[in-house]
Order: structure tokens, then C-alpha cells, then sequence
């Protein structure tokens, strides 16, 4: 497993009975998370003392309980700074998991010498990605169907020092704006693409990622340039783990251009009982 361990405003402090018990910077949240399945007791005084708590509804979705938490706030992972907020489906707008990804990537990007890279991120949310690329040197193209997602992205670079980096900000359906790129004749070095289990595009367009991802990534591979540098998918849904990434990198890129293909779970360690939350899959393509 891949686990992001670099992070010093976010920490899992403890995780029981569905829940997660996590701190954001100086606020503590509680979430539900399905993979905690286990029923340890709950020690941490967190637990009783937490700024926010989402509740989920048997109904389906949920609602947050505040009891002392800002609209916004910001914490930092090394070079970068990320704008949070409650969102009324769970989430704080950033995934503190992908730290371990940005890592990776980042080291591939500054040991090219004599080129800037070109990196196409594709449903980028709130630009983690992007900000990390961007950090690293690389020119960089964010594509989210959303336009608040990518107003927070910017936000972000900016926060983050990063307003006169080579960032294009797109709002856009993924599938479509690959489909134009390769009509255009562009190409990228690295292609980073974190696609949800469903969603729709600005104009109504649907994904479904089991019907999707594969004729997607088949697009993206006529984006890559003579010489590139990685490729890297995220997946949340059960369906698609780390084998099923693998065998598709390999089956569509790994055929075409020499290099190397992993996959694995990727995790967030937590503080008080010594475990590793898993949070997905990643696979990845590297020269």
C-alpha cells in the first residue's frame, strides 16, 4: 500500500463504528467512512470534543452538526495550501490521501532537465494535483466540468503562491475536451485523471466510470507525447481495484511505450491504533 505519512496539518487521529475521527489543521471532524467496519472502543477525547460531525442518513446523504468550525480555513502540505470548507455531501474539498501521489509524480517531474513538462489533469476538483505539478515545474492543464471546482482551484494556487504558474483552468466535460485535444494535434508528457464513480458534464453530459473509463483512457493515450513521463489513475469505486488499473494501463499504454506499470491501495495512517485507512486505488504508468 501507498500511504501518505508527510502530512503535519492533517492526521486520521482514530477510526471506529463507520466513522472517522481526523484533524484538519486545529479542527477535528467526524465522517462516516464505509471501510471502517470494525467496532474498537473510542478512546480519543476527540471523539467527544470534535468542531463538526456528518451525520449519514439512513435515507441516503447526510447533514453536518457544527459545533465550532469557520465557514473556511486553510492548512498547508509542505509547499502548498489548500482552502477548505464544509461541503453538504461529506467532503472538506481536498483528499489528503493524494499527498503520497503528489510525491511520486513530483520527483518525476523535477528530474527532467532541458524541457518543461506538460501535465493534463482531468477532473481536477479543487486542484491538488494541479498545485503539486505546478510546484514541481510543470506546465499544467486543469479540466473540471464544474466552474466552482475550478474557481476553488485557483483559489488554491493562488493561496499557495502560485498565480503566475503556467496553469490552464478549463471547465469543461472531460471526455469531450480530450476528444477536441487530439482533433488539435496536442500532446502532454504526463496525463493525471481522478474520475468519479458518476457524474455529468456542464451541458449534461453523463459518466458512468465501469461504461466509461476504458474507451477514456484509449482517448487519452492519443494525447501522450513522443517521450512521456507517467500516467496516473485514481479510483474510488469498489470495482476498479488496483489489478483492474493495472491491467488497463498496461493493456493501453504499457503496450506502446517502455516503462513500468504498479498498482496499489493507497491509505492514510492512523494515530491511535497503529492501522492503515484504505482510500482507493492508484495506477500508474512511468518511463
Amino acid at each position: 500500500m501507498w500511504i501518505a505519512k508527510e502530512w503535519n496539518d492533517y492526521e486520521v487521529l482514530d477510526a471506529s463504528k463507520g466513522e472517522k475521527l481526523e484533524r484538519w489543521g486545529k479542527y477535528i471532524l467526524v465522517r462516516p467512512d464505509p471501510q471502517v467496519i470494525w467496532d474498537t472502543p473510542k478512546n480519543h477525547r476527540g471523539w467527544t470534543s470534535m468542531n463538526a460531525h456528518y451525520h449519514r442518513s439512513r435515507q441516503g446523504g447526510g447533514a453536518w452538526e457544527f459545533f465550532n468550525l469557520p465557514n473556511k480555513w486553510s492548512i498547508k502540505y509542505k509547499e502548498l495550501t489548500f482552502n477548505l470548507q464544509p461541503f453538504s455531501f461529506k467532503h472538506t474539498g481536498l483528499f489528503p490521501e493524494q499527498a503520497v501521489n503528489w510525491d511520486w509524480f513530483s520527483e518525476k517531474i523535477r528530474s527532467v532537465n532541458g524541457r518543461q513538462i506538460k501535465v493534463l489533469n482531468l477532473f481536477a476538483y479543487t486542484g491538488g494535483a494541479t498545485l503539486a505539478a505546478a510546484k514541481a515545474g510543470a506546465a499544467v492543464t486543469h479540466v473540471d466540468a464544474s466552474k466552482g471546482m475550478v474557481t476553488w482551484a485557483k483559489e488554491n494556487a493562488i493561496a499557495s503562491g502560485l498565480s503566475e504558474a503556467p496553469i490552464r483552468y478549463i471547465v469543461d466535460d472531460c471526455v469531450k475536451f480530450v476528444e477536441r485535444e487530439i482533433r488539435r494535434g496536442n500532446k502532454y508528457d504526463a496525463i493525471i485523471m481522478d474520475p468519479p464513480s458518476y457524474g455529468r458534464g456542464p451541458k449534461g453530459e453523463v459518466w458512468k466510470i465501469e461504461s466509461n473509463i476504458y474507451y477514456f483512457i484509449q482517448l487519452c493515450t492519443k494525447l501522450l507525447s513522443n517521450e512521456p513521463l507517467f500516467f496516473l489513475i485514481n479510483s474510488y469505486t469498489t470495482g476498479l481495484q488496483a489489478g483492474v488499473l493495472s491491467y488497463m494501463i498496461s493493456k493501453e499504454i504499457g503496450k506502446k511505450y517502455a516503462g513500468n506499470v504498479t498498482a496499489d491501495e493507497i491509505g492514510l495512517p492512523v494515530r491511535d491504533n497503529g492501522l492503515v485507512l484504505p482510500c482507493g486505488a492508484s495506477g500508474r504508468w512511468e518511463r
